[in-house]
């Protein structure tokens, strides 16, 4: 009679079992996972490529007209452009996008005695579209030509994931914010920022090691009675952002002590709120849970609650079709009013047949669904991104009279 190989030793446990059973299916999903990051990479250069523009809309980028780049190039003031085999200009990185704008004086950086904006993407619930918009928003800065920090906080690392790292393969405990907790003397946190396929753009990575902060933060709390712990993000960004425009983080999608340590980081704060019931209900209860929370910090540990220059909801996830999306969707806009942006996240196939690409909207080269759905995707990303980039121009002296 035929036995599992493993009846054969009395010795083998249960849990041993078990541990090889996970461990091979681990090692299958990595190469899964490979395949995925594989095909996300340029087969030339093994790396992922930013996006690239044709003239006009390299133009309207640089806030200049097409005629006057042509002119730029002619003058020496620009290099000359090279043409495709079929006589076509070659389009422009955002590389060399930020090269036109110093040329014409049109970069948008903030004023040096502008604030920086420190932006959370937060909500404790998964699924509401919070790290799909934190990308895209930080990808959306640096294609307008700003200067960008993207910390992933999340220790599921999704969007490490998508700027082409296997977060759990390629990166150790010290590339982390993990290891700058541990070591922050010694590695510094300008040793973990690391440049992206999108000019403009740094990342901070995360993988699951960063999971134990939680409990070690709670564990430091606990021995020393200090809550200045909870001030270990605010530290590190505050170490570099004088060097950008925006900081962008994507805090994990529950309220511990790495999604405080973010909320207290942050001078702005964007949660993104799907009109359906149950994810509505939670976006009520992680409001209020926040809210609880900070104050509690304020009474317990004599702090002083960290000062927004604003809080916006984002309707995520939105699919027209539903009626009671439709009737949750127009009672947020009543009861919200100011606090909630006009534009919409919505629901697109574009969106989820990208991030299956390891990508996102903005780094197609093509649609994946069909142009119309395509590039009305981009437009409600666009829309959604351009308002709160209005409100974070708001924030700056400089930039304050640029407002729509």
């Amino acid at each position: 009679m035929a036995t599992h190989p493993r009846e054969a030793s009395a010795d083998v446990t249960g849990d041993e079992l078990l541990e090889d059973s996970l461990g091979l299916l681990h090692r299958k999903a990595l190469t899964i996972l490979k395949r995925i990051r594989d095909g996300a990479l340029d087969p030339e250069t093994g790396h992922k490529v930013g996006p690239s523009f044709a003239i006009s809309k390299a133009a309207s980028l640089v806030g200049r007209t097409a005629s006057a780049i042509r002119e730029a190039e002619r003058d020496g003031r620009l290099p000359e452009r090279d043409r495709t085999a079929s006589g076509h200009r070659v389009q422009y990185s955002l590389q060399e996008l930020d090269h036109m704008r110093a040329v014409f004086g049109t970069r948008p950086w903030r004023a040096p005695d502008d604030t920086p904006a420190i932006l959370s993407v937060s909500n404790f619930k998964g699924g509401v579209g919070k790290s799909t918009l934190a990308l895209h928003l930080a990808q959306h800065f640096a294609i307008r030509g700003y200067r960008v920090l993207f910390i992933d906080c999340d220790s599921q690392a999704s969007s490490t994931m998508m700027f082409g790292y296997r977060p759990d393969v390629d990166l150790g405990e010290d590339d982390t914010l993990y290891g700058h907790f541990h070591n922050p003397e010694l590695l510094g946190v300008r040793s973990i920022i690391r440049k992206t396929h999108f000019h403009g753009l740094d990342l901070i990575p995360a993988n699951l090691k960063l999971y134990n902060l939680e409990y070690e933060i709670a564990g430091y709390l606990a021995q020393n009675q200090s809550f200045d712990i909870i001030d270990i993000i605010a530290q590190a960004i505050d170490e570099v952002v004088d060097d950008y425009d925006i900081v962008v983080m994507d805090p994990p999608p529950a309220l511990g002590m790495v999604s405080m340590a973010v909320l207290q980081a942050a001078n702005a704060m964007v949660i993104p709120a799907p009109p359906s019931v149950i994810d509505f209900a939670s976006t009520v209860s992680f409001i209020d849970m926040a809210r609880t929370t900070m104050k509690q910090l304020e009474q317990l540990g004599g702090r002083i609650k960290p000062a927004y220059n604003f809080i916006r909801l984002v309707a995520s996830r939105v699919d027209d079709s539903k009626s009671m999306h439709r009737e949750i969707l127009s009672m947020m806009r009543q009861v919200f009013g100011g606090s909630m942006i006009g534009s919409v996240l919505k629901v697109s196939a574009e969106i989820d047949n990208a991030s299956s690409r390891m990508k996102t909207v903005f780094e197609l080269d093509r649609p994946v669904t069909s142009h119309e759905v395509h590039n009305r995707c981009v437009r409600f990303l666009n829309d959604v991104c351009h308002d709160i980039e209005q409100d974070i121009l708001r924030t700056w002296a400089s930039r304050a009279k640029d407002v729509d």
